[in-house]
C-alpha cells in the first residue's frame, strides 16, 4: 500500500506529461519529442521564481504554466509549422533537435550540475494505518487531478475544445466551417506546455532535485504511458500516467530499483504487441 501510494504521486506526473503528448498527436499526428524539455524548463522557471521573486506555491505553479504555454507555442510556430505539411519524419527529427537544443542551452546557462528545488511547502508526514502519506504528496495528486478535470471541461464544454475536436477529426472540414487550425494547434501546444510546465513545479516540490537532463527519461516514459492508454485518448493518458507510476515504483519495491526503467520499455514492448491501440485507443482504418 505504501508503494501504491507512492506510484500514485509520481503516476500523476506523468500522466501531466502523456496528456501533452496526446493533444497534441491527437491534431497534427505529432510526436512531440521536445516534450520532456519543456517540463525541465517548468522546473527551472519554479526554481527561480521561488529563490529570487519568493513566490509561494500557488503563484509560482500559475506563473510556470504561462511561461511553459509561451515556450509552447513559440516552439509550434518557429519549429514545427514551416514543416506540417512536410514529410513526418521530418517534424520528427525536427523535434528531436529542439529536445537536445533546449537540454544544451540549460547545460551552458546554468550548468549540467543538479540543483536544490526549493522547498516552498513544509513537508509534514501522515501516518495511517502504517502508511506514510506526506502532505506534498497530497498536494502533488490534488493538483494533478484538478488540472486533468480542468482539461477535461476545456475540451468537452468551451467553443476552443469543440474546435479542437473538429481539427483533430477532420481539419480541412474543420477549416471549410471557419475554424482557424493554426489557433486551434498553437491553443493545444500552449495547454500542452502548460501542463508540462506544472510537472516540472510538482516534480521539483517530491524530489527536491532538477537539472537541465531532468526531461528526458520522465518524457519517454511519458509518451509510453500515453501509448499504454492510448494515444490521442485524453482519459487515456491520465490512466496510462498512473499506471506507468505505479508500475516504477512496483518494480523498486520488489528490489529490482536498477531495471526500473527497462520495466516501463517492456510493457511498451508488450502493450505494442498484445494491444497497439492501448487501452483506450480506437483502431481506425486508413485509405492508401
Amino acid at each position: 500500500m505504501q508503494q501504491l501510494i507512492n506510484g500514485i504521486s509520481l503516476g500523476s506526473i506523468y500522466a501531466l506529461l502523456a496528456l501533452g503528448y496526446t493533444m497534441v498527436y491527437g491534431i497534427i499526428k505529432l510526436l512531440n519529442f521536445a516534450h520532456g524539455d519543456v517540463y525541465m524548463l517548468g522546473a527551472f522557471w519554479g526554481y527561480f521564481v521561488i529563490n529570487y521573486w519568493h513566490f509561494n506555491f500557488i503563484f509560482a505553479l500559475i506563473s510556470t504554466m504561462a511561461i511553459t504555454a509561451l515556450v509552447g507555442v513559440i516552439i509550434e510556430f518557429l519549429a514545427y509549422r514551416p514543416l506540417r505539411h512536410a514529410p513526418r519524419v521530418a517534424a520528427l527529427i525536427t523535434a528531436i533537435g529542439v529536445s537536445y537544443f533546449l537540454e544544451n542551452g540549460m547545460s551552458y546557462l546554468y550548468g549540467a550540475s543538479a540543483r536544490s528545488f526549493p522547498q516552498v511547502i513544509k513537508q509534514h508526514n501522515y501516518h495511517v494505518a502504517g502508511i506514510s502519506i506526506s502532505n506534498i504528496q497530497i498536494i502533488i495528486l490534488g493538483t494533478a487531478i484538478f488540472l486533468m478535470v480542468a482539461l477535461q471541461f476545456v475540451i468537452k464544454q468551451t467553443k476552443m475544445g469543440k474546435a479542437m475536436r473538429a481539427v483533430a477529426n477532420d481539419p480541412d472540414a474543420a477549416q471549410l466551417v471557419g475554424i482557424n487550425p493554426n489557433h486551434v494547434i498553437s491553443f493545444t501546444f500552449a495547454i500542452g506546455s502548460a501542463l508540462a510546465g506544472a510537472g516540472g513545479v510538482l516534480i521539483g516540490l517530491y524530489y527536491n532535485s532538477i537539472d537541465p537532463l531532468m526531461g528526458m527519461t520522465p518524457g519517454i516514459k511519458a509518451f509510453v504511458a500515453a501509448v499504454v492508454g492510448g494515444i490521442g485518448s485524453i482519459p487515456g493518458a491520465s490512466i496510462g500516467g498512473f499506471l506507468i507510476g505505479i508500475l516504477e515504483t512496483a518494480t523498486q519495491a520488489v528490489g529490482l530499483s536498477a531495471y526500473k526503467d527497462a520495466a516501463v520499455y517492456v510493457v511498451l514492448i508488450i502493450i505494442l504487441l498484445v494491444l497497439p491501440s492501448g487501452i483506450f485507443g480506437k483502431n481506425k482504418k486508413e485509405k492508401v
